[in-house]
């Protein structure tokens, strides 16, 4: 891994020494404090919004918040009408609380006994077959057509070691199991739980519970899906093995939509002809809310996910407007990041800017937490690597100023986590412009109350910031924008 960044940055070095070199003012530098850092995040991440959950009033007071703190930096307003604000449209299909399910004629409670771990609309009275464990179920000599199947979770089916678990197992039991039944023409399938998969059913529920979200036209705006997925606790299995049971659903989705929010804001550069052009800097503002408590808290208050980059960019945007650079600077705080990259996906096809005046996309995700000495930086490795001067120039950066030991393995295509396809830089790296996303990586605390004001590492924080400020500034001084990698096109 060392080696690799090494050679990365030696490779890049070559020519970047044949450029002169942009030096960061001081006065930039000196506008980054930590204490400013601390004090905005325990406001952003506090009690007061609740856990900012995507398209809630919460995210929009949080929005206010972050608007009326551009104002009092002195950030143009950037978003629609002359306003900070870019406002859309999400679109939500859930499970409505209307629906029922019972097994043998003995009402089940929704999301207690039963929940729905794949919606579609539906009206079943039909008898269970059950087929034993998941991994012992031999199609080719099994009918299901017109039936609702059952079976067992299998030691192994709770994908561990890395995040969003249950996530992961729901994509791992449709793909293995789930959709070869469906293709044989079940008409609903039944999951029952083994001890593994028992211990993350309130975090399941959760999930399960708001459904799916996204924007129009996109691939969740409508339940396409037939066929429903049922999961039950272990303790249903008897009942169903046993007794020829049958099962009676009436599930009934609703589909809404309510608004979610992009804050945009803008530093014009101080070249006639380059700040026509435009470095993004970009975060998002929503957390996950309210949820099931977890050592008596149920505020997932999203400090360093994603508090950190929010505050990282008011301090940047004082450091900008200290002095700005030649070529104009955005910063685009996305919303319903959360459910599906949302505010970004609007932003990139909806710019407030014409989006050939992006010349670069600098994301970050999560920047206060962990080694004191590493961090991260994404898309400086094919596949994902979408300019070579943006990747010699955060490398730059890094060397020139917090000189963090820098994590590789987290931007390989061939990492578990994908990292890469799940922040907000994405949807700008899809049109080919050069995108880095800063990291300092995922901790046990992701996406529960513990993360908070509390926990973070301030000192990283001010040396994340910094980093990114750093790049910024180059970007924004070079005589040219940054180049793109030749038919790009991203692999996972």
């Amino acid at each position: 891994m060392k080696k690799l960044i090494l050679f990365l940055f030696c490779h890049f070095a070559i020519s970047a020494f044949a450029q002169s070199v942009v030096k960061v003012p001081p006065a930039g530098l000196a506008a980054i404090q930590e204490n400013d850092l601390k004090k905005d995040l325990y406001e952003f991440a506090g009690t007061s919004f609740k856990g900012r959950a995507a398209g809630t009033i919460n995210e929009l007071n949080a929005a206010v918040w972050v608007a009326e703190r551009f104002r009092s930096i002195g950030l143009k307003p950037a978003g629609d009408n002359n306003s900070y604000f870019q406002f859309f449209d999400m679109w939500r299909n859930r499970v409505a609380s209307t629906s029922t399910v019972s097994i043998n004629g003995q009402p089940l409670s929704l999301w207690s006994d039963v929940a729905i771990a794949q919606m579609a609309p539906a009206r079943i009275g039909q008898p269970i077959v059950y087929l034993g464990k998941a991994s012992e179920i031999d199609l080719s000599t099994m009918d299901v057509k017109g039936k609702v199947v059952a079976f067992d979770a299998v030691p192994g089916m709770l994908v561990s070691g890395i995040s969003l678990p249950t996530w992961r197992y729901q994509r791992y039991m449709m793909n293995t199991y789930g959709n070869a039944l469906i293709e044989k023409g079940a008409v609903a399938l039944i999951l029952i739980a083994d001890n593994d998969t028992e211990t993350v059913w309130p975090d399941a529920v959760e999930n399960f519970k708001l459904g799916r979200f996204d924007l129009e036209g996109g691939a969740n705006e409508k339940v396409t899906t037939t066929v429903p997925v049922f999961w039950v606790h272990e303790s249903a299995k008897k009942e169903i093995a046993e007794n020829k049971a049958e099962l009676k659903a009436d599930i009934i989705i609703e589909r809404f939509s309510y608004p979610s929010v992009n804050i945009v804001g803008a530093i014009e550069g101080s070249d006639p002809k380059l700040s026509k052009e435009y470095v993004l800097y970009s975060g998002h503002t929503d957390a996950h809310g309210i949820r099931n408590s977890i050592a008596g808290d149920s505020i997932y208050y999203g400090a360093d996910d994603n508090g950190s980059v929010n505050v990282a960019m008011l301090a940047v945007a004082r450091a900008f407007q200290k002095k700005p650079g030649k070529r104009s600077v955005i910063f685009v705080v996305h919303g319903a990041e959360e459910v599906g990259l949302l505010g970004s996906r609007w932003f990139s096809s909806h710019p407030t800017i014409p989006i050939e005046t992006i010349v670069a996309v600098l994301n970050g995700d999560m920047i206060g937490r962990n080694d004191p000495n590493s961090a991260a930086v994404l898309g400086i490795q094919p596949p994902h690597l979408t300019s070579n001067d943006l990747a010699k120039m955060v490398l730059e950066a890094n060397n020139e100023g917090p000189k963090f030991k820098l994590d590789s393995l987290w931007d390989r295509a061939d990492h578990p986590e994908g990292w890469f396809f799940r922040s907000d830089h994405l949807p700008y790296a899809r049109l080919g412009i050069p995108s880095l996303m800063y990291t300092t990586l995922l901790h046990p605390d992701y996406h529960t109350p513990k993360d908070n004001a509390a926990n973070i590492d301030y000192t990283k924080l001010k040396k994340m910031t910094e980093w990114m400020y750093r790049t910024g500034w180059k970007v924004a001084n070079a005589a040219q924008r940054p180049d793109r990698v030749p038919d790009f096109k991203l692999e996972r």
